[in-house]
């Protein structure tokens, strides 16, 4: 294990790659994580009333309410736990783990005998579905092209909706007691989730740990290796990769596993004002989100008299524009901007939201239009809560990037999956008046503004960067710091200001934009 400064072009190699097979790969085998949660929720909403009933698991609505939050709890947990270890032990451990966590105990859900069974199951698959979040988004990133590593993050983050869209179809079908028996069905619900991870097992196995990771945990040798293996692959599609010169390389030294105390260092101190960014882009969008999608079913019954076999299919066209948000838009991201676009797609869907909001409140829709209201709503509120997922892990050091990504999904499922859902659930009431409806959409829309302000004010230009470049690898201030004392150059400058750094806010300029 190299415990010496080394040189590494590493990074800038990743960057100038041509898009190819192998980011395809990346994107098929691990962007899978959005699309099984989507299904997961959707499933979960799908056979909840199905539980109740005597020739299934018989439970209550309470014991049902109780399995969601159960599993949201999971998520919780999970990304806190695999956010450190993908930290420590790489990516790549995890992302095989956490995948196999998810497989095995979902599966076991759907032979559950009672509620402590069905519950304890869930807990553990809602963990490996938590730990995917934080060890996907951070290879992910750290394996894309810069130039390209806005728009496939929103795109498969965005991807939840085909996989809650693909839950309502076939939990019509699955749910069908004309087709399967009630005992039946709900069971083959919950094994559809595991068929699909299983089908993606194998292709993960084919993807390598991070270079990026490799190289700052002290095994340069083998972040090399790994990069060279890429580029002959890329090559022998007939890909054309740029040469890379020595200037651009990044000088690091191995990083032993940050503490708890260093972590809240970086982010409470030196990077405050991005951890604001954070929270807030985070939080905000998953209120708005968890309000809605928990509750769009009692709107539809409760004030537009939608049967309930039939609300299901009002949810695929809400899905669908949720899918192809993330999928049009994206790619502005790369070419106008992070700070540009985030803060419009925030301040946009609030205002349409308010709009929506208050046609509602005066009884001017439909069903129907209620439902396209919230198609366009979603549409741009898509790509924005997309790239809050995107701002939190690329805005941080790459030796806490996961576990960053960890704590904002932690403290956004709090706030969204828990006080959002309950919240309005509360406004909706018996639905004899609309207005304490119309004033929680106004409370959501204002939420959002409030993102789309500190996404302008607060926010990051990271849009074709390298990750290096918009916040320094702390082992490259370690590596700066040692050669300035070396040299006994007697420079005042505290770590993280010297060598490599150059920009406001911990943004360095070492590593070539492009």
């Amino acid at each position: 294990m190299t415990t010496t400064s080394i040189k590494s072009t590493v990074p800038t190699r990743l960057d100038r790659l041509p898009w190819s097979r192998f980011h395809w790969l990346v994107i098929i085998a691990l962007g899978t994580a959005w699309v099984l949660d989507g299904l997961e929720i959707q499933m979960a909403a799908s056979i909840a009333s199905v539980l109740t009933d005597a020739d299934t698991l018989a439970l209550t609505s309470a014991e049902v309410g109780a399995s969601a939050s159960i599993y949201l709890l999971g998520q919780v947990v999970g990304a806190l736990l695999f956010g450190r270890l993908a930290d420590r032990q790489g990516r790549r451990k995890m992302f095989i783990l956490t995948l196999t966590l998810y497989l095995v105990f979902n599966g076991l859900a759907g032979l559950s005998l009672n509620f402590w069974m069905f519950a304890v199951f869930r807990f553990i698959a809602g963990m490996g579905i938590g730990g995917e979040y934080a060890a996907i988004h951070s290879a992910i990133d750290e394996l894309m092209p810069a130039r390209y590593r806005g728009r496939v993050s929103l795109a498969i983050s965005g991807t939840y909706w085909a996989g809650a869209a693909l839950g309502a179809v076939l939990g019509a079908f699955f749910l069908d007691p004309d087709i399967f028996g009630k005992d039946v069905g709900w069971r083959l619900c919950m094994f559809v989730g595991p068929l699909i991870g299983a089908c993606v097992w194998q292709l993960r196995k084919h993807i390598p740990e991070s270079p990026r990771w490799l190289m700052t945990h002290g095994r340069a040798e083998e972040a090399e290796k790994t990069v060279k293996g890429i580029e002959d692959y890329v090559r022998s599609k007939g890909g054309e990769i740029e040469d890379v010169h020595e200037d651009e390389a990044i000088e690091v030294r191995h990083y032993p596993p940050v503490t708890y105390r260093e972590i809240a260092s970086v982010m409470l101190k030196k990077y405050l004002r991005r951890s604001t960014l954070g929270f807030v882009l985070m939080v905000t969008q998953s209120f708005l989100y968890n309000a809605i999608f928990f509750t769009y079913g009692l709107v539809l019954a409760d004030f537009y008299g939608i049967a309930d076999e039939t609300i299901p299919w009002f949810f695929i066209p809400f899905a669908l524009g949720n899918l192809a948000g993330p999928l049009v838009l994206g790619r502005y991201f790369d070419t106008i901007g992070r700070r540009a676009m985030i803060g419009g797609t925030y301040l946009v869907s609030s205002v349409i939201l308010a709009v929506s909001g208050y046609l509602f409140w005066i009884d001017a829709l439909t069903a129907v239009t209620q439902t396209i209201m919230w198609c366009i709503v979603f549409f741009i509120a898509s790509a924005a809560a997309s790239s809050g997922y995107l701002t939190v892990s690329e805005i941080f050091p790459l030796e806490l990037r996961s576990q960053a990504i960890a704590f904002f999904f932690a403290i956004a499922q709090f706030c969204g999956g828990v006080i959002a859902p309950w919240l309005f659930g509360m406004l909706i009431g018996d639905a004899s008046s609309r207005t304490p409806l119309f004033i929680g959409y106004l409370l959501g829309a204002g939420l959002m503004c409030l993102g789309g302000i500190t996404a302008i004010t607060l926010g990051v230009n990271a849009e074709r960067k390298s990750l290096e470049s918009v916040a320094t690898p702390l082992s490259a201030e370690k590596a700066a710091l040692a050669r300035d004392l070396e040299g006994d150059s007697g420079n005042s400058e505290e770590p993280g200001d010297s060598g490599t750094s150059g920009g406001p806010d911990g943004e360095v300029g070492k590593t070539k934009e492009r």
